[in-house]
């Protein structure tokens, strides 16, 4: 009789394979990561306001070359310029802080 299949979760499966929390590859993939999410939902949003990288970019006070690494993940930038961006799109963006898994309230 064959074993049951185990399942692995994936941050079992990122420890094992990048390393734990803190280590460094795993520090440099999750920001990849980070900045690949972010790039893709700029992307998005600027598709669906049916505006150009240029025209973006105009919005903002950049050029288009900026928006394009932003949307490829390939640039870092401030939160200022992110806030810029999504204000430029018209949309909310939240953030959420969490210290040891649980959320950080500010009081407000």
């Amino acid at each position: 009789m064959e074993e049951p299949l185990k399942s692995y979760s994936l941050d079992e499966m990122k420890d094992k394979f990048i390393g734990k929390r803190g280590a460094p590859d795993r520090e440099k993939y999750e920001l990849k990561l980070s900045k690949d999410l972010l790039g893709r939902m700029i992307k998005k949003t600027r598709r669906e306001r049916r505006l150009t990288q240029e025209q973006l970019g105009q919005r903002v006070g950049v050029q288009k070359a900026q928006i394009s690494k932003l949307e490829s993940g390939s640039n870092s930038a401030t939160i200022s310029t992110i806030l810029k961006v999504f204000s430029a799109l018209k949309a909310e963006i939240h953030f959420q802080v969490t210290i040891e898994g649980k959320p950080l309230e500010t009081g407000y």
